[in-house]
């Protein structure tokens, strides 16, 4: 454990990211849709990676502070249909919280993620799937639409299914872990 936490210094170019006033860092290769829906936690330090897509012009989605969206990653509100006279399909606002980890080509319809979350690298969350604190999805995953992930499971497969539980500790990892991947972002000189 401690090994996954000792960090190795990531460089990138300053000219190809935009740092905000809080400390976000924007790859200018990203893709942000509907940027007025797309709110990042005032307290900053979150890293969105090139080539990722933020589809905010589908409804409102909040990340919170310290989080890293890895390059590929997708996140797309998820829809639910909405009954009547007319069937109608409508997009739900996303909510996630601190200390995310979304990894490299992963794509995420999740109505709500908690803080604390790693999700790893190629995962499939499906539409409207409620991912609860301190939880993990392995590499490779799908997790089917509605599928709600308890705090301190690791969830993995496809289709994803509980794997293992994860010790208390992993807020504090988590944590850690975002922290140090922010602090590890170094502009070159």
């Amino acid at each position: 454990l401690l090994a996954a936490m000792e960090q190795k210094d990531i460089y990138y170019d300053r000219s190809d990211f935009i740092e905000t006033k809080t400390r976000n860092k924007v790859s200018k290769q990203s893709i942000l849709c509907g940027v007025q829906n797309i709110i990042i936690d005032e307290k900053g330090k979150t890293i969105i990676h090139p080539n990722s897509i933020i589809r905010g012009d589908l409804a409102k989605i909040r990340i919170g502070k310290n989080s890293i969206i890895c390059s590929g990653a997708v996140i797309r509100p998820p829809t639910k249909q909405l009954t009547g006279r007319q069937s109608m399909l409508s997009y739900v606002p996303q909510q996630f919280g601190e200390y995310l980890y979304i990894g490299e080509n992963s794509v995420v319809s999740a109505a709500s993620i908690g803080t604390h979350v790693r999700i790893g690298k190629n995962c499939v969350i499906g539409r409207r799937c409620i991912l609860k604190d301190c939880c993990e999805i392995a590499d490779n995953t799908v997790l089917a639409p509605d599928t709600v992930v308890p705090s301190f499971a690791l969830f993995a497969g496809s289709p994803g299914k509980f794997a293992e539980e994860l010790p208390e500790c992993i807020k504090d990892v988590h944590r850690d872990l975002a922290i140090g991947y922010y602090t590890h972002f170094l502009a070159r000189s």
